[in-house]
This record gives structure tokens, C-alpha cells and sequence, in this order.
């Protein structure tokens, strides 16, 4: 069977994919929605845990100085987050002061426990990565990150090599790449095949579908997640349809606004396992969330209707 111009999986990498699906569906009930308002979870292939589809990145948004009003905000979207069922939460030192943000706000809430906690090395050397690493587990107020990302593949054989050590020993639970250009896909493809990953976090949205081409069934070929950044496509889409009406078939699919409709588009994915739109706004987190309820439309769905949203 030639692999579909919408979502394209080969006929293993769908048996591949079955089989993920129903060792899912096996999960505990305390991993499985409880009703049509439940956040939905996904199995990491590489030990079946259950992660809750919609998360919070923290770019830009949790930049934020203590005593701002932006500051203040923030509380609200942790509370909007967990309320919801999400648990991860994901940053990077490239972020300004977002890493002490969060473990400020995590601090105070008391809810290490309730996150997957997930942040990137983002240096050259050794040492380097080491140091920075270290700065990232102090910042974020905790001694076992969840997952520890190499950022847009910078001296990745370097950190990943680092990491391997890590997750032994247990500081680190999982360990992944990343980066958002479709540029870099060549080399982001060459280091799946070539290495043992748990985690690729990479750019896809309704305007950026390079992904599906290569990169997302070979993550799911190779029992990797996928957590999916930039799923508004950078803003750029969202921001053109907000003024828009809704389509009639919006509410088919569950969706009240679109933010909602371009998340359920990117989790319609087969081999997605989460993503993480960003925001400083309890009620844009709450919104953002809802769209990890319920069904997702599938491929074919799409071929009828992306059209029309893009345009």
C-alpha cells in the first residue's frame, strides 16, 4: 500500500501503530479518559507510560519577571493545565527566564509532583552541557528531570552520549531531540535511524505538514514520541482565522474556537503523542486543553476540509 499523501504510513507502520493503540487501550482506567470532557493520553513507545495529549510550552510566555502583571497571570495556567488533565510542561534555557519561572510557580502551587517536567541543553562541549544541565535542575527546583531534550541538535552526539550516563543513574527518565525547521529534517532523520531515542520534539501544524512526509512515521517506525511544538504554526494561522467564522463541522468534531480545531488537526496524527502550545493566559490554556477531549477526525476528514481552513 504507497503511503497516503495525507498522514503517509506504510501498511507495517500501521500494524506498528495498531499495535501502540491497543497497548493504550490496556492502560489502567486512571490513564484513560473518564469522560467526554476527559483530557485523552498516548503511550511513550519506549515504556508504554501515559502522557496526556495537550501540554504547556513556555517560550515567550513564561519569560516573565516576579511582581509583573504578565507574572501574575501565570498560576493561572498551571491551575488551567492540571484542572484539565495535562501534566507536561516543557522548557528550554534558551528561553530567557522561563525555567525559574516555572519552578517558581511549581514551588509555590506544590505540584512537582502532578508535571511531566521537561527542558533541553542547549551548549557545545561537554562540560559545557554539563554545567548548563545542572543550572537547568536547580532553576526548575528538582532532582529527576522527566525528559531532557538536546535543543535543535546542537553537539547532540556530545549531550546525548551525557544523557545515556544520566538515565542509568536516574536523573534523567527519558531522553530526546529537537528542533522546529524543516531545514534541519535531513539531519533530524539521520539521528533517528542512527540513535535510541525516547523523544523527538519537532515543529507541525496545518501550514508546516513537512513532518508527516519522513519524520513522523519514522518516529513511529522507530517506537519514538512525539511531541509536537509550534502547532499554530508559529501564530501566523491562528491570528488569520481568529476574525473567521467557525465551520459548521466544528462542533462535530467537538471544537468552540479555533485553536481547538488546529490542535485536534495536529493530534489527528497517528504517530503524535502530545504538544504544547504556548501561553501566558489561564483561559488560552483551559481553551487549548479542551482540545485533547474526545475523538479526532481522520485523515480523510482532513483532505475535505484543510483546504478551506488555509485559505
Amino acid at each position: 500500500m504507497p503511503p497516503s499523501k495525507d498522514f503517509p504510513l506504510t501498511r507495517a507502520e500501521l500494524l506498528r501503530l495498531g499495535a501502540a493503540l491497543c497497548a493504550s487501550a490496556a492502560l489502567p482506567a486512571s490513564a484513560q479518559p473518564q469522560s467526554k470532557s476527559a483530557m485523552n493520553t498516548r503511550p511513550i513507545p519506549s515504556t508504554q507510560e501515559a502522557l496526556p495529549v495537550i501540554g504547556c510550552g513556555t517560550w515567550i510566555g513564561f519569560d516573565q519577571r516576579p511582581g509583573s502583571e504578565e507574572y501574575k497571570r501565570l498560576p493561572g495556567v498551571l491551575d488551567a493545565l492540571f484542572t484539565a488533565g495535562g501534566t507536561v510542561i516543557d522548557s528550554s534555557p534558551m528561553y530567557g527566564r522561563s525555567e525559574e519561572t516555572t519552578g517558581e510557580l511549581l514551588a509555590a502551587a506544590k505540584q512537582r509532583g502532578k508535571v511531566f517536567l521537561a527542558t533541553k541543553v542547549w551548549t557545545s562541549g561537554r562540560e559545557a552541557g554539563i554545567e548548563q544541565m545542572e543550572q537547568s535542575f536547580a532553576r526548575l527546583r528538582t532532582q529527576r528531570m522527566d525528559l531532557m531534550q538536546v535543543h535543535n541538535l546542537l553537539d547532540w552526539r556530545t549531550h546525548l552520549a551525557t544523557l545515556r550516563g544520566w538515565k542509568e543513574k536516574g536523573r534523567v527518565r527519558y531522553i530526546g531531540i529537537t528542533h522546529y525547521t524543516a531545514s534541519a529534517y535531513d539531519e533530524v532523520e539521520a539521528v533517528l535511524r542512527a540513535e535510541k531515542l525516547d523523544f523527538l520534539q519537532i515543529n507541525y501544524s496545518l501550514d508546516a505538514r513537512d513532518a508527516e512526509q519522513r519524520l513522523l512515521p519514522l518516529a513511529a517506525e522507530r517506537g519514538v514520541a512525539v511531541i509536537v511544538n509550534m502547532p499554530f504554526g508559529g501564530g501566523g494561522l491562528l491570528r488569520r482565522l481568529r476574525d473567521k467564522p467557525l465551520p459548521a463541522w466544528a462542533g462535530e468534531i467537538g471544537c468552540t474556537s479555533w485553536a481547538q480545531v488546529l490542535l485536534k488537526f495536529v493530534l489527528s496524527h497517528p504517530a503524535v503523542t502530545c504538544t504544547i502550545p504556548g501561553t501566558s493566559r489561564g483561559e488560552h490554556m483551559a481553551d487549548n486543553a479542551a482540545a485533547g477531549a474526545g475523538t479526532f477526525p481522520d485523515a480523510a476528514f482532513w483532505r475535505r476540509e484543510a483546504a478551506a481552513i488555509r485559505t
